[in-house]
């Protein structure tokens, strides 16, 4: 076994940065400069510090390691190798090869590892965010005298790009303010980005930043000297009030003798005569792709990983047995079940009595406020909209830096924090969060809710304010094409309920989904709702027949609120109607094509009415036939706005006549 001197320690890094360097230069393609700047920070931490077992990436007690950065992706891969991952030497040949275990950034349940799927810079920062929130939370809840159940910490490399990025500065003014000491972040500052170095266009004081948003501030270190890495990281475990960065000065593509240093080394191959160069300036004298056997065996995690799992696993069992209930608890909440008196939940869910008028986000809360007593693992909270999106229950208690037996986060005006931290919180298990915003404001996370879905996560989004309905806000505030582009996101459902029993069935569908984000899109204002006719059957196939009449001439279809107004259309239209909800479109149309054709019946005789950009609608209606809006909101009553855009029941009769 290799003694861990300054020699050997270089050893294993440049065991790093070589199949870095040589994955990249075989795929063509890919950043080797990040992971040779890193190599000697991430040898030290996963070799020293990092607890995780290979065998089993999904422990729960493990310490969670993610890669912000995700271009430097290749070091993730040599570290997971290395370490004894079920990351082959060929896996790492394929690098960046279709369906090859090695992407070019990585992604969460592809690799055995990775953590979260990284790219976009700073979501992964943000996503360490919620994962360390959600540990300390269920260490909280959960850990007693003598049993830390739930105790690891969660590690960041993170990149200038990162840290110029705005989400990264949401999410960290948030970790300060709770205090979240078992997070610790490495900014790797090297001072180049792909344009260049990155003085032209960031000159901020990082330090200072940091320690304004309560950070416990390390550095800047000597990104390349191990000893100095190893007094940072211990000084960091030490804090117990605040979240710690470490400023890691580093050279960027450090060894090669011509572009370290250099962008040119950022986001393309080294080229095969400065590889040869860089071997020769690090004294590598093995063939592409070759790790010595020491080196495997100084890196291997596998023996002392089963080690820490197995003495967790008694500490566990002793657990189980001085604390059963709490212990079912756990277990049940970390493998995202609902529990198991969920049917009666429902039965006294549908025992209710329902207003006749009410807004579908008062509904929601109505809903919140019966099942949160059964599903402690929900965690709300709101982006500074909590009175409007109506996210908070009757027995909620807010999170706060000396308090984590709470169940509510108040998040401030951080939307694209929110979400990404919501991201990470699911990722680590044992939660279920949800975050309610205006839908216009969907906008500022987009790309997090996009990550969701990419990552399989059953993150659940509350967004109120669904239309011009919300009146006086005005066309700022009024979302026009946000429903219909937030259905062409893959894997993602979007829920627009009507009343009552629609609400209730996509709360339950968002529950029971643990592999989609599902969006649930509410109004502000006040509509009568009919409770009659109900076909939970359809409903929870995204879409059904809420009335026919016998012979019917027109289909109308809705969601949302305009359900209603498709009621009141029946008695002015003197046609004989069959009335079509369709809540969640995406999973109407999952349904066989017959089925979708039982619903709506013949296409000529098909109407569609939506307070939103049209375009949704086309492949199953003529365009013309599509009433929506294609142009922005106005500033004014409600009432006055829905007469403005021909959303009235004398419009629509009239555009209903003239288009049979």
């Amino acid at each position: 076994m290799l003694t861990k001197n300054k020699t050997n320690r270089r050893l294993l890094a440049n065991a790093i940065r070589f199949l870095s360097i040589d994955a990249v230069e075989k795929a063509k393609s890919g950043h080797p400069g990040a992971p040779m700047g890193m190599a000697d920070i991430a040898e030290v931490l996963w070799n020293d510090f990092l607890k995780h077992n290979p065998i089993n990436p999904s422990w729960w007690n493990r310490d969670r390691f993610i890669l912000s950065n995700g271009h430097a992706s290749m070091l993730l891969y040599s570290l997971l190798h290395l370490t004894g991952y079920e990351v082959s030497i060929e896996d790492i040949k394929q690098f960046r090869q279709l369906h090859s275990k090695t992407p070019g950034h990585p992604e969460y349940g592809h690799t055995p590892g990775v953590e979260t799927t990284t790219g976009p810079l700073g979501q992964g920062f943000a996503n360490a965010v919620g994962m360390a929130l959600a540990e300390k939370i269920l260490s909280q809840e959960f850990n007693r005298e003598g049993f830390p159940i739930i105790d690891h910490y969660t590690y960041v490399f993170a990149g200038d790009g990162c840290i110029m990025e705005g989400i990264s500065h949401e999410a960290a003014s948030l970790a300060g303010r709770w205090q979240l000491h078992k997070l610790i972040v490495f900014y790797d500052s090297n001072s180049i980005s792909i344009d260049g170095n990155i003085e032209g266009w960031f000159i901020d004081d990082t330090k200072k930043r940091f320690e304004a948003y309560h950070w416990n501030v390390i550095g800047p270190i000597d990104g390349h000297n191990p000893e100095e890495i190893i007094d940072a990281i211990k000084k960091a475990r030490e804090e117990k009030q605040k979240p710690s960065l470490i400023i890691c000065k580093t050279i960027i593509g450090y060894g090669s003798p011509n572009k370290s240093g250099k962008e040119s080394s950022n986001g393309a191959p080294l080229g095969q005569e400065e590889v040869a160069l860089t071997r020769k300036v690090l004294h590598w004298e093995y063939e592409p792709f070759f790790i010595p056997k020491e080196v495997y065996e100084a890196f291997d995690a596998r023996s002392k990983g089963q080690k820490w799992e197995e003495e967790w696993n008694t500490l566990f069992q002793q657990y189980k047995e001085k604390y059963p209930e709490l212990a079912s608890e756990l277990e049940r909440r970390m493998n995202g079940d609902l529990p198991q008196n969920w049917n009666e939940v429902k039965e006294i869910l549908l025992k209710q009595n329902f207003p006749e008028k009410e807004a579908t986000r008062k509904t929601s809360q109505n809903i919140i406020n019966l099942i949160k007593p059964y599903l402690p693992e929900l965690l709300g909270g709101s982006a500074d909209l909590t009175h409007s999106n109506l996210t908070l229950w009757k027995q909620g208690k807010d999170i706060v830096k000396y308090n984590f037996n709470g169940d509510y986060i108040f998040y401030g005006v951080r939307e694209f924090g929110m979400f990404a931290i919501m991201n990470g919180i699911f990722l680590h298990k044992g939660f279920r969060p949800f975050g309610g915003t205006f839908l216009v404001f969907s906008d500022y996370g987009r790309n997090a809710i996009r990550m969701s879905a990419l990552m399989n996560l059953g993150v659940i989004y509350l967004f109120t304010h669904d239309s011009i309905g919300l009146g006086e806000d005005g066309p700022t505030h009024q979302p026009i094409e946000h429903i219909p582009s937030l259905r062409l996101i893959p894997n993602l459902y979007l829920w627009r309920p009507y009343n009552y029993y629609e609400t209730f069935v996509a709360w339950e569908f968002a529950l029971k989904n643990k592999t989609s984000p599902t969006l649930i899109v509410l109004s502000r204002q006040n509509i009568y709702m009919d409770h009659t006719n109900q076909n939970f059957e359809g409903i929870q196939r995204g879409g059904y027949v809420l009335i026919e009449q016998e012979d019917y001439e027109v289909t109308l279809i809705a969601s949302g609120t305009e359900v209603d107004l498709v009621l009141k259309l029946v008695k002015e239209i003197q046609k004989k109607v069959r009335i079509v909800s369709i809540p969640c479109l995406e999973l109407f149309k999952q349904n066989s094509q017959e089925y979708q054709n039982q619903v709506l019946g013949l296409k000529e005789k098909r109407f569609v009415i939506e307070a939103a950009h049209p375009s949704s609608w086309y492949e199953f209606v003529d365009p013309k036939k599509v009433w929506g809006i294609q142009k922005f909101g106005l500033s004014g009553p409600d009432t006055a706005l829905w007469k403005e855009y021909g959303f009235t029941v004398e419009n629509l009769s009239d555009w209903i006549q003239e288009n049979l």
